[in-house]
């Protein structure tokens, strides 16, 4: 069941995000704003569109949030198998996300550091140094 959500989730959110989607939803709200003359705007014809849009609003939200843990999820592993695979990265940079906020804010604040040495250094433009040699240099 779950293979099915996955896949159901990813081709609606993937039709959400499409050009004739958007269009589809401007003809529907236009084909009910013009519909209020005749029915006289009444409590029923508000309550259509109202009821409407909550639906799919309520339903779209779990569905996109679906997606985008998994798309997270897989961008994550991609970056820690990056981060494992390159010689001189850091091991210990592989489950930031399980971290606290706190001790996110610390290693932000220790690479922000880095980068703030490595600019004084000199311009952007010149060869990277690694990690460790700009550690090395404070």
């Amino acid at each position: 069941m779950r293979q099915a959500f996955n896949q159901f989730a990813t081709a609606t959110a993937r039709l959400a995000g499409h050009p004739f989607t958007f269009l589809f939803a401007c003809v529907a709200i236009l084909v009910w704003a013009l519909s209020g003359p005749p029915l006289h705007y009444s409590e029923d014809w508000q309550l259509t569109v109202n009821t409407a849009t909550t639906i799919v609003t309520f339903l779209m939200v779990f569905l996109i949030q679906n997606s985008q843990n998994r798309e997270s999820c897989s961008v994550q592993i991609k970056l820690d198998e990056l981060i494992r695979a390159t010689h001189e990265a850091r091991n210990s940079l592989l489950d930031l996300e399980n971290l606290s906020e706190e001790e996110l804010a610390a290693v932000l604040d220790r690479y922000r550091e880095i980068a703030k040495s490595e600019r004084a250094a000199g311009p952007v433009t010149q060869p990277k140094r690694t990690l460790q040699a700009s550690e090395n240099a404070r």
